[in-house]
């Protein structure tokens, strides 16, 4: 029923006249008005194209070129800063399920030509644990839209989190590697595919390459991150 109920509202926040969700000002139905959308903290142009870490003439930063990560390549679209924090916290906490629509077409629109030159789509998996007490995978309903307008296939078996870490949020940066390590299995068979894992935030990096790790043992030739928003160490 909980399911039913979510679905429900979110076909209601779609369709219903809406205020933006950030300033209350009228939208008709799109979730943030021109002005809140266009001061989003966008990411800088200029950005390391294996990690999305700002790097000048956007050349591969020296964390990539010292410990080259096993995905190919990151797309982004904000920094993970106010108001972002705002809308991604509604979408995992609040089921705000409209705002994984927004960041779908957001990173959809943003996205170079030659990053959607791939071969099929997977959400960054949730633990059993944490699936069972959020009641969704946030990156999964992102996924969802985004497959659509890419027209490319979604899987959503054949991969899983089979370790429920300690969440990485509360580790300190150079220790989330280790956290993370094993945390995957795939039983998919990626031999040459090009695949792009879609999450909601990427914070150091460390759990999409864990799983960038498991895909590419599973003979995935390129793994593509599309993470919505970007922590920035400072």
């Amino acid at each position: 029923m909980s399911l039913l109920v979510r679905a429900v509202r979110g076909i209601g926040s779609a369709l219903l006249p809406q205020d933006c969700f950030l300033c209350g000002a009228a939208t008709g139905t799109e979730l943030l008005c021109n002005d809140c959308r266009d001061n989003l903290p966008k990411i800088s142009l200029s950005s390391c194209p294996i990690c999305a870490l700002p790097t000048p003439g956007a050349e591969i930063c020296g964390a990539c070129l010292t410990q080259t990560p096993y995905f190919d390549a990151t797309h982004s679209c904000f920094r993970y800063a106010f108001p972002i924090d705002r809308l991604v916290q509604a979408l995992k906490y609040q089921h705000r399920l409209v705002v994984a629509g927004f960041f779908a077409h957001t990173l959809r629109e943003a996205s170079p030509t030659t990053l959607r030159q791939a071969d099929l789509l997977l959400a960054l998996p949730l633990s059993a644990l944490r699936l069972r007490e959020r009641g969704f995978n946030q990156a999964l309903e992102i996924a969802r839209p985004l497959a659509r307008q890419l027209a490319l296939p979604l899987l959503i078996d054949g991969y899983t989190r089979v370790i429920d870490t300690a969440p990485q949020a509360s580790l300190p940066w150079k220790e989330r590697r280790k956290n993370i390590q094993g945390a995957f299995e795939c039983f998919l068979d990626l031999t040459g595919k090009t695949v792009i894992v879609v999450d909601d935030v990427m914070t150091t990096g460390a759990t999409l390459n864990e799983f960038a790790r498991t895909l590419k043992k599973n003979g995935a030739a390129k793994v593509i991150n599309w993470a919505v928003a970007r922590a920035l160490k400072h």
